[in-house]
């Protein structure tokens, strides 16, 4: 018996956006800002508000016409197969980077809990390469199999989370956010705390890529994309502040774990196994909506012409086993290389440079969604048009605060990517004629 196609409904599409968001950054981040005191939280306001406009552009891309393979797809229909391929090219890349660096978090959280993984670099990647096969092997069962696995794992990330942000308000002591004396100028603070906070939100556009397996796309991926983005944000804001207003800047911003120190000071020493177990099950939440991604995004390209065909094979079960096991299979390479020594910061680098890679494919389509509207000959908005404008002003910002060594180097993969647009045409174009 055959499995119907469109498998996922409102909720798991929601979590797909929430949990693939929420990955491991959250964990460290109040570290991170701790000598910015209250400017970070404006800097986190500042993030929430560019990510909703990312979101915004998504919402009106899905509800204007759905595509598979959301970001390339939308770029391909307005620019062209060129910008649609190197979209493509460059956004495959973050995919398998991305989900490498996750699966590592994960075994590093998870060694707070068993210290036998921490023990020896190998057992450690072993445990990061378990989690990426398993999560291809239920990703492989079917699209529902992973939707399951991203609601359950996102509801346990968000509960403790949430639960954190109440009682710590309970206690929260409003001095304990005074800037520290590196913060410098309001300006200089608040931008800082943009650079660190501005990429917690990549994942925006999750929805709109597996658009063949939801139902009632037009509607689903609009709503998901929204409330998806708008509740990351609640968490981030409500959680990094109360973190922020409980612990000292001088303790905070020498924490390893600020979450784990803040749930002992609320609750005692057994929260800190609380936090790492939540932290681990946040990772491998993320792990798996990203592998998920990491199958549907190369099918929808393939299915076009513009990747290989063989990405485009699907199981009876109507999932890319070909597109899954060729990123699993790179995602094992680049976590064997992150346990190599010397090789941990090219891998923490490459973080950096796959994040930016997704901002690209946002500038792309931030002009996208100003290009096909104006496309469809209906009246365009004067207020779209704008957002639209702002959410690009935004991602360009995003991509800029990178630094000069990952622009560099995303400039160097997408000009890598032409001559492989140019094999893949004329390839496509000799099998059609053939």
């Amino acid at each position: 018996m055959s499995i119907p196609k469109r498998q996922i409904g409102l909720a798991m599409v929601t979590a797909l956006v929430l949990g693939n968001m929420i990955g491991s950054g959250i964990f460290l981040l109040p570290a991170s800002l701790a000598p910015y005191g209250g400017y970070s939280l404006v800097g986190w306001v500042i993030s929430a508000i560019g990510a909703l406009l990312l979101a915004g552009v998504f919402y009106r891309l899905a509800k204007r016409a759905p595509r598979a393979g959301g970001p390339y797809a939308y770029s391909r229909e307005a620019f062209g197969d060129c910008v649609g391929f190197l979209v493509a090219w460059i956004y495959w890349i973050a995919l398998v980077g991305g989900i490498a660096a996750i699966a590592v978090a994960f075994a590093s959280y998870l060694s707070a809990l068993l210290p036998a993984i921490g023990s020896q670099p190998i057992i450690g990647a072993l445990v990061a390469l378990a989690a990426i096969w398993i999560l291809t092997f239920v990703n492989i069962a079917g699209v529902r199999s992973a939707g399951s696995v991203q609601v359950v794992t996102t509801l346990l990330k968000l509960l403790p989370l949430l639960a954190l942000a109440i009682f710590g308000f309970a206690r929260f002591d409003p001095h304990l956010l005074a800037p520290g004396p590196q913060a410098g100028s309001p300006l200089h603070a608040v931008s800082l705390s943009v650079a660190a906070t501005l990429f917690a939100f990549v994942g925006v556009e999750c929805a709109t890529i597996p658009a063949g397996h939801v139902r009632d796309p037009e509607k689903t991926i609009p709503r998901a994309t929204l409330l998806g983005t708008a509740i990351a944000a609640v968490v981030y804001i409500a959680c990094t502040t109360a973190v922020m207003g409980l612990l000292p800047e001088a303790v905070l911003a020498k924490s390893p774990a600020p979450f784990a120190d803040a749930g002992r000071l609320l609750w005692g020493d057994w929260a800190g196994w609380l936090i790492a177990a939540v932290a681990a099950i946040s990772c491998f939440g993320a792990v798996n909506g990203w592998t998920l991604i990491a199958g549907q995004f190369p099918q929808a390209v393939a299915r076009d012409g513009l990747f290989p065909r063989f990405f485009a094979r699907e199981s009876r079960h109507g999932t890319p086993v070909s597109a899954l096991l060729v990123s699993a299979a790179i995602n094992s390479v680049f976590v064997l290389a992150n346990y190599s020594h010397g090789m941990v910061a090219m891998f923490t680098f490459m973080v950096l440079l796959t994040t930016l890679s997704t901002v690209v494919a946002y500038l792309f389509c931030s002009m996208a969604d100003i290009v096909l509207a104006h496309r469809s000959g209906r009246p365009v908005p004067l207020r779209d048009t704008a957002l639209a404008c702002a959410a690009f002003a935004f991602a360009v910002w995003a991509a800029l605060g990178a630094g000069e060594q990952a622009v560099y180097w995303n400039f160097a993969l997408l000009l890598v990517g032409i001559p492989l647009y140019v094999w893949q045409a004329h390839h496509a174009r000799s099998a059609a004629a053939g």
